[in-house]
């Protein structure tokens, strides 16, 4: 029955390849006065779409965390000059059409998933939100004490307490070191007037960009923008950090009367675009499975050990390793250990192989949807380009086990770390560093 099973899932894998390679020669990339689309053809009953404002935490200042998400979101549920709130969800609701928003770190989008039937209608809901959102009063003072208390919940949960607390001391000072959802503090502070302001100035055709998935005609997809998202201002480009590489061992500690510690390493990263990003993905994902040997498995050290590539950060990305644990010493010891003996011995190719299979088996059951898929293309797009989305798979095949090992090796020799729990648990030695510090490392050139 395995065995069986192991065919189907198979089949399945390579017919959904096939229709994947086969998609990805129907992308295509035009601009409509100014505005860049990418469309990509699928004949399914299914649209998707997403528009997306480059910038994200770079739009705005550190007192006003939480103003783009608050804005795009007000901007989506609390009605047009044309309808009101009711009349907008009834609308929508009726067609079982989704439109929503959200920011991160890089960049804010507005996205809409539909059926083909209710595609015209939907489309003009969609466009109205984005270019003629009434911000009411009373929907502003809603949604504020919503986001306030959406804010209070997550300050109240360690994990996110130690993103906060990461980003704050990797990049103190650096637009990622904002909170896009914003604080109870900085979204209390954020007046009506203001939210609009912001919204008028950042909408622009020079930091946007839309991407269309779906059986549509071009035609109709030009002549739609044309009455709608190409009357958007110009705008001004956005604001690009440089690159930010963890150069300087640190260890913040924050101390909490919590059961178990929760405690993040933080270690470069190379781009996404670049010759080393695929490369560094497996890498960590390999790592994350050696971690989870040592630490839960052989040691019982924690339930969830992890280590990762940010692959939701765009211009700075980074390596982080996981641990919740009562053990803080133990727990740190060995992560740092496993990086060391991949530094000095590399992985293996059975890994390598295993986790080629597995990773594009992972991949290609996360996009299945139109929705997974239009993401993709649009943070392809801002990594550097919609294509490599398309050509991820031959990416991943192409990795060599040197290639793995040289990643590893180039991108770890320095730990950001950061701790929330009880302070007397640890003390600054047990923040271990895989390389002697005392050698004066250059990883950009290493």
């Amino acid at each position: 029955m395995v065995k069986k099973n192991y065919i189907y899932i198979s089949i399945a894998l390579l017919l959904f390849l096939f229709s994947n390679k086969t998609n990805a020669q129907n992308t295509v990339e035009f601009e409509v006065d100014g505005l860049k689309v990418i469309y990509k053809h699928v004949p399914k009953e299914i649209v998707s779409v997403r528009f997306f404002i480059d910038g994200g935490t770079a739009n705005y200042s550190k007192e006003q965390e939480g103003i783009e998400n608050f804005a795009f979101n007000l901007a989506v549920t609390g009605g047009t000059s044309s309808m009101d709130k009711v009349v907008f969800a009834s609308e929508l609701e009726k067609m079982g059409t989704t439109i929503a928003a959200g920011t991160n770190f890089d960049y804010g989008q507005f996205n809409m998933l539909c059926v083909k039937e209710s595609w015209d209608k939907s489309w003009n809901l969609f466009s109205d939100a984005i270019l003629n959102p009434v911000f009411d009063a009373d929907e502003f003072a809603i949604l504020k004490e919503q986001l306030i208390a959406g804010a209070k919940q997550t300050e109240a949960d360690p994990d996110q307490s130690l993103r906060k607390a990461v980003m704050s001391n990797v990049y103190g000072g650096k637009n990622y070191a904002k909170i896009p959802a914003g604080t109870e503090a900085s979204i209390s502070a954020i007046e009506r007037d203001e939210l609009i302001n912001y919204y008028n100035t950042i909408l622009g055709k020079k930091r946007s960009f839309i991407v269309i998935i779906g059986d549509l005609d071009k035609k109709d997809i030009v002549s739609k923008l044309e009455n709608s998202l190409v009357k958007l201002p110009e705008g001004t480009l956005p604001v690009k950090e440089d690159r930010i590489m963890v150069t300087d061992a640190k260890s913040n500690v924050e101390d909490r009367d919590i059961a178990t510690n929760y405690i993040m390493g933080v270690m470069s990263a190379p781009t996404m675009d670049s010759e080393d990003g695929v490369a560094m993905q497996l890498a960590m994902s390999i790592l994350r499975e050696r971690l989870f040997i040592e630490i839960r498995t052989k040691r019982s050290l924690s339930y969830a050990p992890a280590a990762f590539y940010s692959n939701n950060i765009v211009t700075n990305p980074y390596n982080a390793i996981y641990v919740s644990t009562t053990d803080p010493k133990a727990a740190m010891k060995v992560m740092v250990d496993e990086i060391k003996k991949l530094k000095d011995e590399g992985f293996t190719e059975k890994e390598l192989i295993n986790k080629q299979q597995s990773f594009l088996t992972s991949y290609y059951m996360g996009q299945e949807t139109l929705l997974s898929q239009s993401n993709s293309l649009g943070t392809s797009e801002l990594k550097g380009g919609w294509e490599m989305a398309e050509e991820f798979t031959s990416n991943v095949n192409n990795v060599t086990l040197e290639d793995i090992n040289r990643v590893i090796d180039k991108y770890s020799d320095v730990i950001n770390w950061t701790y929330l729990g009880k302070e007397d648990q640890v003390n600054e030695e047990d923040f271990l560093q895989p390389v002697d510090l005392s050698k004066n490392l250059d990883i950009e050139s290493k």
